[in-house]
């Protein structure tokens, strides 16, 4: 029996999205044009339009959930910690998975320029930075740390710039960061603990 309606719908849609995010990395946000992701995506022109409002809107919608993929992934790791200072230690190693050049790093950093123009794209960024940086506070509060908003904060820039400049050195790696980075998390309860 062959797929419904609905279903190749929903394929369409799903094959857009995954189109959309592979382009943004390789072409970058303003190259991405409605006949090149359908193409990619294998879909007719028309099938953009009828499933999104906009190519912006397809764009914004498949950027955001990868950002928000990477952030929840990221955020588990925080969880699992024993302790906030272990767990963002275990966020900036992960990140040493991402060189830069690789399209996770590409999508991120073009994501952040195009929300510098786009109003509904910004606000969807907002959110989500506001949401894991509150997850991170509220990890480093209970552990008595002593400034937990301006930590967060701090250690938020410096995810973002880690990605950032890694992409013009290579050589840059989380073991250099992580002991300032430590220092920035650490309560009296974690250096008691070493």
């Amino acid at each position: 029996m062959g797929e419904t309606s609905i279903e190749r719908g929903r394929h369409a849609r799903a094959r857009l999205l995954v189109a959309a995010r592979e382009l943004i990395g390789e072409l970058g946000w303003n190259a991405v044009s409605t006949r090149t992701l359908a193409e990619r995506a294998g879909v007719r022109s028309g099938l953009v339009h009828y499933h999104f409002d906009s190519l912006q809107a397809l764009l914004r919608h498949a950027a955001l959930a990868e950002v928000q993929r990477m952030l929840d992934d990221t955020r588990a790791l925080l969880a699992e910690a024993t302790s906030p200072s272990d767990g963002v230690e275990q966020m900036l190693l992960d990140l040493d998975q991402y060189n830069g050049a690789d399209s996770a790093s590409l999508l991120f950093v073009e994501t952040y320029l195009a929300a510098t123009r786009d109003h509904e794209l910004r606000q969807g960024m907002s959110a989500l930075v506001a949401d894991f940086r509150d997850s991170l506070t509220e990890a480093l509060t209970r552990s008595g740390h002593p400034s937990p908003q301006a930590a967060a904060s701090a250690v938020m820039a410096l995810f973002d710039g880690f990605v950032l400049h890694k992409g013009l050195d290579p050589g840059l790696s989380a073991e250099q960061v992580a002991p300032l980075l430590r220092r920035v998390t650490n309560t009296e309860e974690d250096g008691e603990r070493r």
